[in-house]
C-alpha cells in the first residue's frame, strides 16, 4: 500500500508540473504583451521618441526663423538703405527725379532667342 500512495504521488506530479508549467508560460507571455503594446511598452517608447525627435527639429526650425525675424527688425530699425530698398522692390516706389524705362517681356525674349 506504502507503494501505492508514492506511485499515484509520482504519478499526480507531471500533470501539476504541466498546469504549473502552463500558468507560467501564459504568465509570462501576458508579461510580454504588455511590455511590448502597454501603455509604457517599447512601441510608445520608440513613438515617444519619435515625437520627441519631430518636435525638436521644428523648434531648431523656429528658432532660426525667430533669428531671421530678429536681424529683420535690427535693419528695419537702423539701416534707412534698407529701408529703400524694400520700398522699391516692394512698393515699386522710386526717388523724386528719376525716370523708370519699362521693358515689355516681349522684348526681353527676342533679345534672349538672338
Amino acid at each position: 500500500m506504502g507503494n501505492n500512495v508514492g506511485a499515484e504521488r509520482e504519478a499526480g506530479l507531471p500533470g501539476r508540473n504541466n498546469l504549473l508549467t502552463l500558468v507560467l508560460l501564459a504568465l509570462i507571455l501576458l508579461m510580454a504583451v504588455y511590455a511590448v503594446f502597454g501603455d509604457r511598452g517599447v512601441l510608445r517608447i520608440v513613438q515617444a521618441q519619435r515625437q520627441q525627435h519631430e518636435l525638436q527639429r521644428r523648434l531648431e526650425k523656429m528658432e532660426a526663423q525667430q533669428q531671421e525675424l530678429r536681424l529683420e527688425i535690427e535693419r528695419l530699425n537702423n539701416d534707412r538703405d534698407y529701408w529703400e530698398q524694400l520700398a522699391r522692390t516692394r512698393l515699386g516706389m522710386v526717388r523724386e527725379g528719376e525716370l523708370i524705362y519699362l521693358v515689355p517681356a516681349e522684348t526681353l525674349k527676342e533679345r534672349g532667342d538672338k
